[in-house]
């Protein structure tokens, strides 16, 4: 504790210093000198008792000009407790790692028999007559949430008396002092305390900021912060931060320039998102007028970071708040945004908050266009395509509808088409057409296809591939802006969906992906060249993406014509929708009626687009079974089947008859002259014995009348005529 003394001169020798001053400090009522010390205006003893354990008395006296000293003052006493038994010091910080007495001080007629510290008793040690005293040496801080120290005291009236004690440790001079404003209205000053503080209120250290170039009174300021109204029209500041407690004090000065300590703070006020760019706006809180801002905004998108600098005169700021446009942005993207500003350029402010946005979708459209020539020549049918591509969202749920629009020869046209909807039929003349086709959407924006339908379109030659995906063309030198490959099935029924892949200028080959395609189908690619004045085309080309053996069996149509020994199939065939390449057909032929019977004949027809056959080698009056198949590079497809029977071969009947009948005409012509002869020896061997009652046949009746009856009847009717009597006389 500290024995503070005062007392007034009159002597002039008080201000030049030659006034010598001896104080003597008495303890207790016997005025025990305690110290003494001749010192120029030394006022101040700090007493290593406290001054409640004893009467303390000072008194005083002069050397003037180091001559011979006045008289002492009379004593004056600073009394000490006398009546109740008390504990000192009591509720006291003290001084880590110091030593200390701790006395206790009985009414008179009570004597102290002990004192213990911390619950150890300590050896008395007599302060006058009735008052005890310990000494602590080595004070440390209790390793416990509760930082008290107990002492006790123990009288002869067996009362104990207790008090608790508080160790700490001196205040730390304050570093690192730093003052900002962020709207020049309010100071903030932040400082490193140093060493934390172990005690609580009402023991822990004050902290106090004096500003020494104003008459403000010192502000109470927490531990590490500090902050207080700016002073009007000063600029600059001269200030101390003061730390003290019960065992000392420390003070650290700064100074500063208040323009120079500006850390503008933001709030976001909007956000404006478009589709490439987007709006931000913020206020900056103050007022900063006349004053040179500058802004940082980052944009976060995932792992893309943008850094923008705005610069603003505070002036110029509309409506007290400034805006950025923010552009090279992704369509239907989640970004967030932080900003943060700096005057002059020199001290950045805090960010703000990270503000979070969604830029709109961009709609593009893919476009492309069938064209059909009607039956009068000036006219022609257009079929507008489109595909809708809008980047993570259905289409459908931003598309509000279609502008299809359309120059022709001076003359413009409009057609709208509700979402949903991806093809348009516009009826135009023989000149060039211009179409475009945008989408309408509910928030975002979209971007017009543009194609031109040319004057005339020249069809280049065709060609055909096995390859299906990987198509190759010649280049095309007006092609100036790409090429555009179209493609559907072939042979369908219902119309195949159109599809279409656009090629950059330079490429004259497209890898088209299996996933486009079907198998077991062909298609048509039609390649366009994109001129100035439209699209031309270029090639045909067809193809699969694999083929099947599973195609269609032919549709026979029967035997047109057979023989005894050939027979001619003819067939209905639709070879151009097929699930392979039709590369010929091949008739089998087997003979009906027997039992795992062998394929007699094999004949093959090259040509795919050759729908009859002639099968030859085949005999008469026999049934054959014929099977007929579509040949493709996987093998034979199912067979159609059809039995015939070959004809009769009667030619060689006839002659079989004629030749006998042609020998027997021709003897008779020879033998007609020899016919008596003939008769007498026809006679001669026809005649019978005597005595037999036989009639001899009348060979001159009938012979003249087969010879009169010659040229009128067949030989067959003659030949019945000889046999007819013969018959009737048996």
């Amino acid at each position: 504790q500290k024995l503070e003394v005062r007392w007034l001169s009159n002597s002039s020798g008080l201000k030049d210093g030659r006034n010598l001053y001896e104080i003597q400090i008495g303890r207790t009522e016997n005025l025990t000198i305690v110290y003494s010390v001749s010192n120029t205006y030394s006022w101040t003893w700090t007493s290593s008792l406290p001054l409640e354990c004893a009467d303390h008395s000072v008194r005083i006296r002069r050397f003037y000009n180091q001559s011979l000293p006045s008289p002492w003052s009379e004593w004056m006493t600073n009394y000490g407790e006398m009546n109740n038994t008390r504990i000192f010091p009591f509720q006291r910080v003290l001084r880590e790692g110091a030593s200390t007495m701790l006395c206790c001080v009985p009414p008179r007629g009570v004597h102290i028999t002990g004192m213990a510290f911390n619950g150890s008793q300590y050896p008395l040690i007599s302060i006058g007559d009735r008052v005890k005293a310990i000494s602590v040496k080595n004070l440390t801080i209790p390793a416990r949430l509760f930082q008290g120290v107990l002492f006790s005291c123990n009288d002869t009236t067996a009362e104990t008396n207790k008090c608790f004690n508080y160790i700490s440790f001196p205040p730390q001079k304050p570093e690192s002092i730093s003052c900002s404003t962020t709207d020049l209205k309010t100071v903030n000053c932040i400082w490193d305390p140093g060493r934390k503080s172990n005690l609580v209120d009402p023991y822990r250290r004050t902290h106090t900021l004096h500003i020494a170039n104003s008459d403000q009174e010192p502000i109470k300021c927490k531990e590490s912060s500090c902050h207080f109204p700016a002073v009007p029209h000063l600029d600059e500041y001269n200030i101390s931060v003061v730390v003290g407690n019960q065992l000392g004090e420390e003070r650290e000065s700064y100074c500063f320039n208040i323009s120079d300590r500006v850390l503008p703070a933001l709030e976001w006020t909007r956000v404006w998102p478009g589709v490439t760019n987007s709006t931000l706006s913020w206020i900056i809180q103050g007022n900063l007028s006349g004053l040179d801002i500058l802004c940082q905004v980052v944009t976060n998108q995932e792992s893309t970071i943008m850094v923008s600098f705005i610069r603003y005169n505070y002036e110029m700021i509309t409506r007290d708040y400034c805006k950025v446009k923010l552009g090279h942005l992704l369509p239907n993207t989640h970004y967030s945004a932080r900003a943060r500003c700096a005057v002059k350029g020199k001290l950045w402010g805090d960010w703000a908050q990270p503000i979070a946005f969604t830029t709109y979708p961009l709609v593009t459209l893919d476009v492309w266009r069938r064209v059909e020539q009607l039956s009068s020549n000036s006219l022609r049918k257009v079929t507008l395509f489109w595909t809708p591509h809008v980047p993570g969202l259905a289409a459908s749920n931003i598309i509000q509808g279609y502008t299809v629009r359309w120059t022709q020869g001076g003359r413009n046209g409009t057609e709208w088409k509700d979402n949903g909807q991806a093809q348009a039929e516009i009826i135009i003349g023989a000149g060039r057409c211009d179409f475009s086709v945008q989408a309408v959407v509910r928030a975002g924006s979209s971007i017009p296809d543009h194609i031109t339908i040319p004057q005339t379109e020249d069809r280049g030659e065709h060609g055909n591939t096995t390859g299906a995906l990987q198509l190759t063309w010649a280049e095309y030198d007006h092609a100036t802006c790409g090429y555009t490959v179209e493609w559907c099935i072939v042979g369908t029924v219902t119309p195949c969906t159109l599809q279409w892949r656009k090629v950059p200028e330079g490429n004259n080959s497209l890898l088209l992906p299996a996933r486009n395609f079907e198998a077991g189908y062909r298609y048509t690619f039609n390649i366009y060249g994109c001129t100035e004045n439209g699209h031309r085309l270029l090639e045909i080309q067809t193809g699969y993406i694999q083929e099947l053996k599973s195609v269609q069996s032919p549709s026979l149509v029967g035997a047109v014509r057979s023989t005894s020994s050939s027979v001619t199939l003819e067939w209905l065939y639709d070879e151009d929708d097929q699930a392979g390449f039709i590369t010929g057909y091949l008739a089998s032929v087997q003979e009906v009626g027997q039992e795992a019977a062998p394929v007699l004949l094999n004949v093959t027809v090259a040509d795919p687009r050759r729908k009859s056959v002639t099968i030859e080698g085949l005999q008469e009056s026999r049934e054959y079974t014929v099977y007929l198949s579509a040949l493709t590079k996987k093998g034979r497809g199912p067979p159609a089947t059809i039995t015939i029977r070959t004809k009769a071969n009667y030619t060689v009947h006839l002659v079989k008859i004629l030749i006998p009948v042609l020998l027997l005409l021709c003897c008779t012509i020879l033998l007609w002259p020899q016919r008596t002869m003939v008769k007498s020896g026809l006679k001669g061997i026809l005649s019978y014995p005597a005595g037999m009652n036989i009639r001899t046949i009348e060979i001159d009746i009938y012979t003249n009348a087969y010879l009169s009856h010659a040229c009128l009847h067949s030989p067959q009717q003659e030949l019945a005529g000889l046999q007819h009597p013969g018959n009737a006389h048996t």
